[in-house]
């Protein structure tokens, strides 16, 4: 028996309880709308594109390292977001970019923000590539050495922005979402 969002999520067949983190910001600020293009890096298990579907999202492609069991309505691309050759895969521009990625925690606080921020920034040079304009973005990071800098880069290229800790993710976790609205 897990938490409450864990528990929840797999009742509801949403695979994660981060799925419950993406539909409170979604609710909140309008992140997924119907008929939008929705690109997510670092999908697996799958929980944000089940939500993605589930908003009525038109085209629905995830990428992982680790393969997903299969979703109705979801492209799913096998590979590394760092990787060019899984890159070139991806077809179009999106309304919407997700990365819920995280490094593999190894207890050291330092070392942990920063493989989370890296991966932050990997997420947002993907986004640049593949946003249209007025896109989305939305993108975990840890807080710690470095944070704020990533933060204030990403400020720039957005009309509105916003970090978020929503309800469901863990009271001692770092973890925070950056969130941009309005791609420029």
């Amino acid at each position: 028996m897990g938490d409450k969002y864990t528990d929840k999520a797999k009742s509801a067949g949403l695979r994660a309880r981060s799925a419950y983190k993406l539909m409170a910001i979604n609710q909140k600020y309008s992140l997924i709308k119907p008929n939008d293009t929705v690109l997510d890096l670092g999908c697996w298990p799958g929980g944000w594109l089940i939500v993605a579907t589930r908003k009525g999202a038109s085209k629905v492609v995830g990428i992982d390292l680790k393969a997903i069991d299969r979703i109705q309505g979801v492209t799913f691309i096998q590979g590394d977001v760092t990787k060019e050759e899984t890159l070139s895969k991806i077809n179009g521009k999106f309304d919407v970019v997700l990365s819920d990625m995280a490094p593999q925690t190894s207890g050291n606080h330092s070392r942990d923000v920063g493989r989370s921020i890296a991966l932050a920034e990997i997420a947002f040079e993907v986004a640049k590539r593949f946003l249209k304009p007025g896109g989305k973005f939305l993108v975990k990071v840890f807080q710690g050495a470095g944070y704020m800098e990533f933060v204030n880069n990403v400020r720039k290229s957005f009309s509105f922005f916003k970090t978020i800790k929503p309800e469901a993710s863990k009271l001692k976790s770092r973890e925070m979402y950056v969130l941009g609205i309005g791609f420029r």
